[in-house]
C-alpha cells in the first residue's frame, strides 16, 4: 500500500529544505545576481553594495558558517561597501564634474548638412547624425541646401548656425 499524499509531500519538503540548508552559498549567488541586474536599471553603484555583501555571505556559507550568522555577514559586508566602495565608484562614474553636457547641448560645435535652404527670414533645417533640427544662421545671410554649416548656440530647439569655411 501506498503511503498517503500528505506524508509524501511532507517528505518532499524536507529534502526540500534539506538541500536549500546545505546549498545555501547558490542562493547567496542568485541574490547577488539579482542585485546586478537590479543595478543595472539604476546605474548609482547602491544596489552593487548588496550584492558585494551576497557575495561576502556566499563565501561564508561555504565554511558551513549557520545562517545566522551568514546573514550578520551579508548586512556587514553590504554597509561596509556602502561606506568604502561606492564613495569611490560614485567618485570615478562623475570625474569629469559638472562638464558633462546633455545631448541638445553637445550639439554646440557640431557640424552639419543644410537639408532646406536657411535665408535672413526664413529658418531652414539642418541635418546633424541623422537627426534634422531648424536652423537660422548668424548673420542672416543665405545658406543654401548640401552647404556644410557649425552650430554655434541652441535656443530651446532651433539651432544658430554658421557657414563652415
Amino acid at each position: 500500500m501506498a503511503p498517503p499524499a500528505a506524508v509524501v509531500v511532507n517528505q518532499n519538503l524536507v529534502q526540500m529544505i534539506e538541500y536549500i540548508s546545505q546549498h545555501l552559498w547558490l542562493i547567496w549567488i542568485i541574490v547577488a545576481m539579482l542585485c546586478l541586474i537590479i543595478e543595472l536599471g539604476s546605474g548609482d553603484f547602491f544596489v552593487t553594495c548588496f550584492a558585494i555583501g551576497a557575495l561576502g555571505a556566499m563565501v561564508s556559507s561555504l565554511f558551513d558558517v549557520p545562517l545566522w550568522l551568514q546573514i550578520i555577514i551579508f548586512a556587514v559586508c553590504s554597509v561596509l561597501s556602502l561606506v568604502f566602495v561606492r564613495p569611490p565608484l560614485v567618485h570615478a562614474l562623475h570625474a569629469s564634474g559638472d562638464n558633462r553636457v546633455s545631448n541638445a547641448e553637445a550639439l554646440i560645435g557640431r557640424t552639419g548638412t543644410v537639408e532646406e535652404p536657411i535665408t535672413g527670414e526664413h529658418s531652414g533645417y539642418v541635418k546633424i547624425d541623422g537627426d534634422v533640427w531648424k536652423a537660422v544662421s548668424t548673420d542672416l545671410e543665405t545658406i543654401q541646401r548640401g552647404e556644410r554649416v557649425r552650430v554655434v548656440k541652441m535656443d530651446s530647439i532651433i539651432l544658430t548656425v554658421e557657414r563652415c569655411l
